[in-house]
């Protein structure tokens, strides 16, 4: 399969950038990288949401020569400013600009829409998406509620479009060489798999009062379905992860991304119960509202996830600020961004101690290709080739990982263990319930399924 997609990213010219280069790229290169393609072989691409991600996957989809950006889609006209000038140092001639992401959605000379905004926008801009027939890369979580969720796999499973979800990590070769590990069954019966992210680099959101909407935005496009509140700069662009309303946190931000693979490593579907203990232990003053420390263990047949997180400290487990890690009767295998190693419990003789395995990671990217333009060439590839089997992240890999984490945050609103009705596909608690419905407001209808 790694092969597979080398022989793509030189038959599309894809430059070899420097591993993670695709997140902050110097967009002077795109004009010595791409190479000239007749019209009918350009696949045409609109973004919406292009203040972060949207624009980092933008940048990455554009170093195939294939791709072509005729259309960006921001409710701040100082983003679109912004990115047109950085598309411009690349020698990229001015996108149609859009605040109303269904009046792009009606060009019909867009064929690919990335989808960039925050997660309370994502099954809306999905499920139109779908139904003005474009292929729909969109970031992860996938969803802000299981509601949402469910009825985002719904649409996608009765369409014909390629969806991939922003899970990068599933493009990454080293992340499938550790898990093709773990399925050996070297490791023999594993008993708990734990996925964390520590994040120093997070410090508390400080509180600043309401204020005028910034010149240039549309403020109410930006809300969309969410409550209606006074305009609050601590809620908008990257920020707005730590506020219910749009987002869940760290649990949905980095959990999707390192729970998806503890999913994938223990072939794991949905946990019979849930329990969460946390909260704004760190900052307990500062403006934001998910907590910045929890710890949240799913239970299974034979086994347990955990899963943690911290926000303003690095020191996580085995000395990594995130990771996965799946602890076996025979050893342990660590794995994070960097590589992934094998602990043998026989050789094992007590944190820091003579013989103890040194925690340097075996790197697999030697290459220097980021997971990030792996996967955005597997989407073109897909896309060109309608075939969504050779998606690494479908729609299917994005629920799964979004339905747990949001089953997290829902034991930690509860402050309870709830149990899962598989069957039914609910808590067994209604209490629990409430918390899996989405909440629009402003006008703005759910899809229906």
């Amino acid at each position: 399969m790694y092969q597979n997609r080398r022989n793509f990213i030189k038959k599309s010219s894809l430059a070899l950038a420097g591993t993670g280069a695709a997140f902050a790229f110097p967009m002077e290169l795109l004009a010595t990288m791409r190479k000239r393609v007749g019209p009918n072989d350009r696949i045409n691409v609109g973004v919406i949401g292009c203040k972060g991600m949207g624009f980092s996957d933008l940048s990455s989809m554009l170093k195939i020569s294939e791709t072509n950006v005729i259309a960006l889609c921001d409710v701040d006209e100082n983003v679109l400013e912004s990115r047109t000038a950085d598309l411009k140092k690349a020698g990229i001639k001015k996108p149609k600009w859009y605040k109303d992401y269904r009046q792009l959605l009606e060009n019909k000379d867009v064929d690919v829409v990335i989808i960039g905004t925050p997660d309370h926008w994502h099954c809306l801009q999905l499920t139109d998406s779908l139904q003005a027939g474009k292929d729909v890369y969109c970031e992860k979580p996938i969803a802000n509620s299981i509601e949402e969720a469910n009825i985002m796999l719904d649409y996608v499973n009765s369409s014909d479009r390629m969806v991939q979800i922003g899970q990068w990590q599933r493009s990454q070769p080293h992340f499938v060489d550790a898990i093709n590990f773990v399925h050996s069954g070297k490791l023999g019966e594993i008993r708990l798999a734990k996925a964390w992210a520590y994040q120093g680099w997070m410090k508390p959101v400080p509180v600043v009062p309401d204020e005028a909407v910034p010149n240039g935005v549309d403020y109410n496009m930006w809300l969309g379905p969410a409550p209606q509140r006074a305009f609050n700069t601590n809620r908008f662009h990257f920020n707005f992860r730590w506020f219910w309303d749009y987002a869940g946190g760290l649990m949905t931000d980095w959990g999707v991304h390192l729970i998806d693979y503890a999913l994938y490593g223990m072939k794991a579907g949905r946990p019979k119960s849930v329990m969460a203990l946390g909260g704004k232990f760190a900052y307990p003053n500062d403006a934001s509202e998910t907590p910045d420390t929890l710890q949240t263990v799913f239970e299974y047949d034979g086994f347990s996830i955990l899963w943690e997180h911290a926000t303003g400290i690095d020191g996580g487990n085995y000395g990594r600020n995130h990771g996965i890690s799946f602890i076996g009767n025979n050893g342990t295998l660590v794995l994070d961004r960097n590589g992934w190693e094998v602990i043998p419990e026989k050789s094992f003789n007590g944190w820091g101690k003579e013989r103890t395995p040194k925690m340097e990671a075996i790197l697999k990217d030697k290459d220097g290709v980021s997971g990030l333009d792996l996967h955005t060439v597997n989407f073109i590839e897909a896309v060109k080739s309608r075939d969504a089997s050779k998606l690494t992240a479908p729609i299917q890999v994005g629920y799964d990982a979004a339905l747990v984490s949001h089953m997290g945050n829902v034991a930690f609103k509860t402050g309870n263990r709830i149990y899962w009705d598989t069957v039914n596909g609910k808590f067994k608690e209604e209490e629990a319930n409430q918390y899996m419905k989405a909440n629009y407001q402003n006008g703005w209808k759910l899809p229906i399924i």
